[in-house]
């Protein structure tokens, strides 16, 4: 089969597309601006790309057109289609199908799905849970929304043949049972499909084990409020057959609201005290608890509560395909976490730059409260942010920026094609020279700002969805005192 994929650098579509190629099909694709590492990667595998969304691709004639939620019907301001070759493919009546959906067909279909949903950590999770179904034997196939250290790419078929695993039974129900297909872990994202699907991705993907990682309210753009999305949540569940399991956060009460208006497979808590599955200690060492029994023990170099909960639920969901919680525990005890998540970018006269992905408040305090623990009391933390995300740039959670910030020394904000004041939001921690927080209209400011107040000693955190203009190599080189920051 020959696929063209419409919105083929994204993480999610450029994961497919090394899926595709990897199951023998032809993959073509194009998006606007071409850009790396996607880009290499994707050429990398022999597939070709081309710039822009141009009628003209129409010839190319392939079997399907695949198109990514990048793709609207939106007009520019002379009227013109800003997709024109979607536009080509409805006059023509050319068959196309949305990313979700094809892959649901043509590469879930049969397998034993384990979907990673949540608001927060849901790549990291999906990374872990994929990491500990490797080193128990069963060489999964995974999608995930980043790059795991541990594999070096984002997504990989693995092992096709069907699995005859004996399955665990988290929520105390008899057994065994087996797991018929081969695994596949997946990052389950509740953003929209496509633009003529406005389904959350997860409905496609029909898991047979589903973890809930948390919810609260996002993607303010497509969703008016926190029952949207746990209307959405409450769909995916009414997919998990009977004999699936779903593993959900014991401590949200946006879970227990979305579990308690329908649930037909068995459930598995983690996070409470009174959770199936719980932690005993400090995140960086802690005891795997299953029904307040120890059955495991987590030592690793990640830092904070959300990733102690994370392993918590990758521990759960391999336990429903029969892998034991110690040799989860192992498997973790080697994870290497993913790309950008708190990933050290280097360090220039004792003072360290990290790159991480958060961008939601919620994200940004839980990033600074591990590196809090990590550090201690006595060392500065500088949090650097840009609100790039669609959520962020509409301004509907800039009051909550200074609870977030509040384990940062100094807070330093990016606010290019922001149409709200930081300044203003961010005035209960004191904005200005001198005070606690600063804002930059662009990313030379930002880092002469940062330059200027780092000292020896000191950890700066750089937290964006998006490549933030290159800010921590241009800011390593500052610190370093060479005046021509890298373009």
């Amino acid at each position: 089969m020959h696929i063209h994929i419409l919105g083929i650098c994204g993480s999610f579509m450029g994961g497919l597309a090394a899926l595709a190629r990897a199951a023998g099909h032809r993959v073509t694709g194009c998006d606007s601006g071409v850009y790396p590492p996607m880009s290499d990667q994707l050429r990398a595998l022999g597939i070709d790309l081309i710039e822009g969304f141009g009628a003209d691709q129409l010839a190319l004639a392939p079997d399907v057109f695949v198109v990514g939620n990048v793709v609207s019907r939106a007009r520019l301001a002379d009227g013109t289609p800003k997709f024109p070759l979607m536009e080509a493919i409805l006059d023509a009546g050319a068959r196309y199908t949305s990313g979700p959906q094809w892959l649901s067909e043509q590469v879930l279909a049969g397998r034993h799905v384990l979907a990673v949903a949540g608001t927060h950590g849901k790549t990291t999770t999906t990374s872990m849970l994929a990491w500990i179904l490797e080193c128990a034997g069963l060489e999964p196939g995974f999608l995930v929304g980043g790059v795991p250290l541990n594999f070096g790419v984002s997504a990989r078929l693995g092992n096709m043949a069907p699995a005859l695993t004996p399955l665990g039974r988290p929520g105390g129900g008899p057994g065994p049972s087996f797991c018929v297909g081969a695994p596949f872990v997946i990052e389950a994202d509740e953003y929209d499909t496509a633009f003529f699907d406005k389904r959350s991705k997860f409905v496609h993907y029909r898991p047979r084990t589903a973890v809930l990682n948390n919810l609260e309210f996002d993607h303010a753009d497509i969703f008016d409020d926190l029952a949207a999305i746990e209307r959405q949540f409450q769909h995916l569940l009414r997919t998990v057959p009977t004999s699936g399991c779903v593993v959900v956060n014991g401590l949200e009460e946006s879970l227990a609201r979305v579990l308690n208006a329908g649930c037909w497979s068995e459930v598995a808590s983690f996070g409470g005290a009174v959770s199936d599955w719980s932690a005993r200690g400090e995140p960086g060492a802690f005891d795997v608890l299953r029904r307040g029994q120890a059955v495991a023990r987590v030592a690793w170099p990640l830092t904070g509560v959300h990733n102690q909960l994370n392993a918590l639920a990758a521990i759960a969901a391999a336990a429903h395909v029969g892998v034991a919680p110690e040799v989860s525990a192992q498997a973790l005890g080697r994870f290497e976490n993913v790309r950008r998540r708190m990933e050290r970018r280097g360090a220039v006269r004792g003072i360290t730059v990290y790159d991480d992905f958060a961008h939601h408040p919620t994200a940004i305090r839980t990033t600074l409260d591990g590196l809090r623990r990590s550090v201690g009391a006595g060392a500065r933390i500088l949090a650097v942010f840009e609100p790039r995300s669609n959520t962020m740039k509409l301004g509907t959670m800039k009051a909550q920026l200074p609870w977030a910030l509040e384990q940062a020394d100094l807070a330093f904000c990016h606010t290019a094609g922001l149409g709200w004041d930081a300044a203003q939001a961010l005035a209960p921690m004191g904005v200005g020279p001198g005070q606690r927080a600063q804002t930059a209209p662009d990313i030379d400011t930002l880092v002469a700002q940062i330059a200027q107040a780092a000292r020896p000693g000191d950890h700066v955190v750089c937290m964006s969805n998006g490549a933030f203009g290159g800010v921590h190599e241009r800011l390593l080189t500052a610190l370093a005192g060479n005046e021509l920051l890298i373009k």
